[in-house]
C-alpha cells in the first residue's frame, strides 16, 4: 500500500490552490474511502497481469497424502474367503489285507480241434453217417468206397484206405472202422512229421517260398518272419514277388510289424537279382535266417517255373548251399488240386517242406492225409488263424486227434 502517502498527499495539494475542491473533497470522501476499502479488500498487484490463476481451496478433512492414495474410482472390495472347517480326524478302523487279483495270464492259442471242427464233421461225421449201426460188408462197402474217393484224400490214398479197410475191419461195425482208419492214417502222418522246429542249418538260414496266387504265400512269410524274431533270430525278408506291387507293400508291412529288414525291388523288374540281392544283404548284416517271396506262379505255366529255376541257381552263385529249406505253400481249401500243384513244384524246385493254410475255414483239410502219403515231403506248418500264434508247427498226433475225436 505504499501508493497511499503519494495519493494523499496530491489531493492536498490541489485543495490548497482551488477551494472548490475541498466542498468537492468533503462530498467525494465516503465514496473514495469505499472505493479505496474495496480495492485494500481485493489487495490488486501492481505491474502484474490483470488476470491470474485461482487456487482452489483445499478440503480440511482430507489431507494431501490421504487423498493422493486413495485410487480414480472405486473398486468393490474382495469378499473374504470362508474359513475353513476345522478337519475332523476319522475314526480309527482295523487295518484289512486286501489280496490283489492276479494279473489275467495270456489267452492259451485256440485248440486245433476246435479249427479243424469243419473238417472232421466232413470227413469223420459224415463217416459215421453212412455206416452208422450196420456192419462192413457188400453195400455197405461200396458206399465207403464211394465216400473216401470223393473226401480230398487223392485216389493214391483212398485206394490204400480202402484195402486196409477190407483186409483188417471186413464185417466189423463202425468202432473198429475207426481203430483201422486212424492207426493208416497216422503211419502216413508220422512220416512227415518234420523232425526240428525253426531250423537254423547256415548263416543265414536261407528259406525260399513258392506258391499259386491266393495260397497265402506272403502272410505265411510274415508269420514265420515273426516266429523267428522272437525266438531271437535277426530275419531279412526279400520282396522277390516283382510281379505284383501289393505283394512287395504287403511284405513291408509284415517287416514293420515283426521287426525285420526287407530287401525289395523295382516292380517288374527281375525277381532273381532280388533274390541276390537278398541273401548277400543278409550276409553283410549277419542275419540269422533270409526269407524270400516269390510270385504266384501257377504250375500250367512253364516259363514261369523257368524262371524258379534260374532263381535258385542264382541263390546258389551268393550262397553254394543255399536254399536251405523251399518251402511250398498250398491252400487247403483247393482240396485235391493242392496234389497237382505239389507234384509241378517238387520237379521244379526241390520243394523240402509243405504249408498247409486256411485249415480253420475248410471242409477240405483231409488232403494233408494225401499229400503225405504222395509225396513224403515234411509238412512244416498249418496255418489255423490270422495271428502270428497261429501258424503251428505241424504235430501228426494232434491232427489226429482233431480229426477222430468227437
Amino acid at each position: 500500500m505504499d501508493f497511499l502517502p503519494q495519493l494523499i498527499e496530491t489531493l492536498t495539494g490541489w485543495m490548497r490552490e482551488d477551494p472548490m475542491l475541498t466542498v468537492g473533497a468533503f462530498l467525494g470522501v465516503p465514496i473514495l474511502l469505499a472505493l479505496l476499502t474495496d480495492l485494500i479488500r481485493r489487495e490488486p498487484a501492481l505491474g502484474k497481469p490483470k488476470h491470474r490463476t485461482r487456487k482452489l481451496p483445499r478440503t480440511p478433512e482430507a489431507p494431501i497424502e490421504a487423498v493422493a492414495a486413495e485410487p480414480a474410482e472405486a473398486v468393490p472390495a474382495r469378499l473374504p474367503e470362508p474359513a475353513p472347517e476345522p478337519e475332523v480326524e476319522p475314526a480309527l478302523e482295523p487295518e484289512v489285507e486286501v489280496e490283489l487279483a492276479p494279473e489275467p495270464e495270456p489267452e492259451p492259442p485256440a485248440r486245433l480241434r476246435d479249427r479243424l471242427r469243419r473238417t472232421s464233421e466232413a470227413f469223420i461225421g459224415r463217416l459215421s453217417s453212412l455206416v452208422g449201426g450196420r456192419s462192413l460188408e457188400g453195400d455197405v462197402l461200396e458206399e465207403l468206397e464211394a465216400f473216401l474217393f470223393t473226401a480230398d484224400l487223392g485216389v493214391k490214398t483212398a485206394d490204400d484206405l480202402l484195402q486196409r479197410v477190407r483186409k483188417e475191419a471186413g464185417g466189423a461195425d463202425l468202432a473198429r472202422l475207426r481203430e483201422v482208419l486212424r492207426a493208416a492214417i497216422r503211419e502216413k502222418l508220422k512220416r512227415v512229421e518234420p523232425p526240428d522246429r525253426l531250423p537254423v542249418d547256415g548263416k543265414p538260414h536261407v528259406i525260399l517260398v513258392l506258391g499259386v496266387n491266393g495260397a497265402g504265400k506272403t502272410t505265411t512269410i510274415g508269420k514265420l518272419a515273426g516266429r523267428y524274431t522272437q525266438a531271437g533270430q535277426k530275419v531279412v525278408l526279400g520282396a522277390a514277388d516283382t510281379f505284383r506291387a501289393a505283394a512287395i507293400e504287403q511284405l513291408g508291412v509284415w517287416a514293420e510289424r515283426v521287426g525285420c529288414d526287407v530287401v525289395s525291388g523295382q516292380s517288374g523288374g527281375d525277381p532273381s537279382a532280388v533274390a541276390f540281392d537278398t541273401v548277400k544283404a543278409a550276409r553283410a548284416r549277419n542275419a540269422d535266417v533270409a526269407i524270400i517271396d516269390t510270385a504266384g506262379r501257377l504250375q500250367t505255366k512253364v516259363p514261369l517255373i523257368d524262371e524258379l529255376k534260374k532263381m535258385v541257381r542264382v541263390i546258389g552263385k551268393e550262397m553254394p548251399d543255399a536254399p536251405h529249406e523251399t518251402l511250398l505253400v498250398l491252400d487247403s481249401n483247393t482240396g485235391q488240386n493242392a496234389i497237382s500243384q505239389a507234384r509241378v513244384f517238387t520237379e521244379a524246385a526241390g520243394v523240402t517242406g509243405l504249408v498247409l493254410t486256411k485249415l480253420d475255414g475248410t471242409a477240405k483239410g483231409g488232403v494233408l492225409v494225401g499229400l503225405a502219403d504222395e509225396f513224403g515231403i515234411p509238412v512244416r506248418y498249418v496255418g489255423v488263424g490270422e495271428s502270428i500264434a497261429d501258424l503251428r508247427d505241424f504235430s501228426a498226433d494232434e491232427y489226429l486227434e482233431a480229426l477222430f475225436d468227437e
